[in-house]
């Protein structure tokens, strides 16, 4: 028998929360069973494109992101689910745009349309208003309800049953590994630095601002401190030359997007994640998993803190600098939680069986 197929929707596949957490899933499921495509909305090839081919997915571009002509866009979709009938599940990552291809979806007979929520609030400009309302509107053209948390759930779909699907990850591949921790270290040349760590795309929810505001009061108590910016994104630019205007440039490490940040949170004395909001970071998880002490800012739902260790701050550059100091002066690190954690609803292998089994109930119900 031909494997189902599930049409994930999203913007595109570059590294990412969202992304890495399907991607998760992707790896781990029966593709003899399940199998995903991606509908897109860049034209341009992004970081999981030749993975998600590998893996016997289809990739179908409709760059209203580049060229935002909404009719050419409802023409293509319609187009698009008219001819691609094998389609009977489609599942949305993209709230914004969601009301727009849920309903045509809908209107071409796709049954099972399931909307996900990864967020907990949006950014206060026109911009972010706007998607605010898009995102009220998605939830009316979809029937199946998923949240990356109570809170992500609560925020789109206010009083409607949905069901938490945990951001999961491959626990083994980001347990602690002194050695690879003591040779990337060494490679780098970050022997004998207390090396502060942040993963996440540079843009306004991230709050890089605030990361290099507060590393630069740390710098001045922390001799050998060090930070690390792992990700892209189109604030990139205007960080950097922040950094340069601090004229802290040599104790920044922007390094991009990478495929190696499971061994790169090894080479890490502490992780922060000031967000401005979240739904349930992964790679929040990822460095609880690796051992690594976390702060985040109280707009992070505390049901990431799955090693009940984490600290949780209001966004005050003073309390979190007299927190990264405090950390320092007290390092530990727990050298594996993963078998206290190996049961846990975060753990991809089981969560991957449990998706795997609800696409196929709800296609067969369908």
């Amino acid at each position: 028998m031909e494997p189902i197929r599930i049409l994930q929707v999203v913007p595109n596949m570059q590294q990412g929360g969202i992304e890495n957490f399907i991607m998760n899933i992707y790896r781990n499921i029966d593709r003899n069973k399940v199998q995903f495509d991606f509908l897109v909305h860049y034209n341009r090839e992004y970081f999981f494109d030749k993975e998600i081919k590998s893996l016997g997915g289809e990739i179908y571009h409709f760059p209203i992101m580049e060229n935002p002509n909404i009719l050419k866009y409802f023409l293509h979709l319609n187009k698009f689910f008219k001819k691609h009938t094998e389609y009977k599940v489609i599942h949305a990552h993209m709230a914004s745009l969601a009301f727009f291809y849920l309903g045509i979806a809908k209107h071409n007979g796709i049954k099972i349309r399931i909307l996900h929520s990864h967020g907990t609030s949006f950014l206060k400009n026109i911009k972010g208003y706007i998607k605010y309302f898009l995102f009220k509107l998605a939830k009316y053209n979809a029937n199946y309800y998923f949240a990356c948390s109570t809170e992500a759930g609560k925020y789109l779909f206010k009083n409607r049953t949905f069901e938490i699907i945990p951001n999961a990850i491959d626990f083994e591949k980001f347990k602690y590994d002194y050695s690879i921790r003591y040779r990337l270290r060494k490679e780098m040349n970050l022997e004998n630095k207390f090396i502060i760590g942040h993963i996440g795309r540079f843009n306004s929810q991230k709050n890089h601002d605030f990361i290099i505001e507060t590393f630069y009061e740390c710098q001045k108590n922390i001799n050998n401190a060090i930070l690390m910016l792992i990700g892209c994104g189109e604030l990139e630019d205007r960080i950097r030359k922040k950094v340069k205007d601090l004229n802290i440039e040599n104790k920044v490490l922007f390094l991009g997007t990478r495929k190696d940040v499971n061994e790169l949170y090894q080479t890490m004395d502490l992780f922060i994640m000031p967000s401005k909001f979240e739904g349930l970071p992964v790679s929040g998880i990822e460095a609880q998993v690796n051992g690594l002490q976390c702060i985040f800012s109280d707009n992070i739902t505390r049901e990431v803190d799955i090693s009940k260790k984490s600290l949780f701050l209001p966004l005050d550059e003073i309390l979190w600098k007299d927190k990264i100091i405090e950390q320092f002066n007290n390092q530990t690190r727990v050298m594996n939680y993963t078998s206290s954690l190996i049961d846990s609803s975060f753990d991809i292998k089981k969560l991957a069986k449990i998706i795997q089994e609800r696409y196929v109930k709800l296609y067969n119900e369908k």
